[in-house]
């Protein structure tokens, strides 16, 4: 039986753990070679050990996206070795500290933005050209409610949240007509996942859907033709 992304590329960020892992086994579960990216290199390994067991093809790549050189070279190492693109998640964030606007840390705040924010826009910039190249090329985002319902306490993450939004959906825009690029914003909703245990340490785990529910949601998602600026909160 021919699986739906057999032949496919896609790349997964923050994909060790929690949701960007449980992608990253779904993609590769229906055929796509994933390339998994994530500071550690050991989680990472572990992640692409347990695709390789279950019949699916991984290839990591452990670096910090907030570095400013290493996702161009990472874009080059693949152009390299792959003819395009097909499919792009955007999943790595950072939490960063809930607390009231006037008491934001400034350092801490710029950190939450270039990773969740600048990082993202070069991953963009630097993979657009292998994305053209794809016959049906789909980036999807993930975000949080926070981003365009703002909330006490969230402020600094909910800000990186809707900039990034605006990044991604301007993308979109940009290459509607002119290329064979999607893109789509997924809001997981409340999802068993270390952000969301660091977010709400009193809440009973058992009580929210699992990482894997989310990745049906995309992996699917990926699979229909969506218009390009789709946007969607899963369950």
């Amino acid at each position: 039986m021919t699986r739906k992304f057999e032949g496919q590329l896609a790349l997964v960020t923050g994909a060790s753990r929690g949701i960007g892992a449980a992608i990253a086994h779904k993609l590769a579960a229906e055929g796509a070679h994933v390339v998994l990216t994530a500071r550690s290199a050991g989680a990472l390994e572990q992640v692409e050990e347990a695709i390789h067991a279950a019949g699916g093809t991984a290839t990591i790549a452990p670096l910090d996206l907030a570095e400013s050189d290493s996702i161009a070279k990472l874009a080059t190492a693949i152009g390299e070795r792959w003819p395009a693109l097909d499919m792009l998640v955007l999943n790595a964030a950072t939490l960063g500290s809930l607390s009231a606007v006037p008491a934001i840390d400034p350092g801490e705040f710029a950190r939450v933005m270039t990773l969740n924010v600048s990082a993202q826009a070069a991953l963009i910039a630097a993979f657009d050209p292998l994305l053209r190249k794809s016959t049906d090329a789909r980036v999807v985002a993930m975000t949080s409610s926070v981003g365009r319902q703002p909330r006490a306490y969230w402020g600094g993450y909910g800000a990186s949240k809707a900039a990034m939004e605006t990044l991604v959906l301007a993308y979109g825009e940009e290459v509607s007509g002119v290329s064979k690029v999607r893109v789509a914003v997924i809001d997981p909703g409340a999802t068993r996942t270390r952000m969301r245990e660091r977010a709400y340490p009193g809440e009973d785990p058992a009580s929210v859907k699992p990482p894997e529910a989310v990745a049906e949601r995309i992996a699917a998602l990926l699979g229909e033709d969506f218009v390009s600026g789709h946007c969607e909160r899963v369950g």
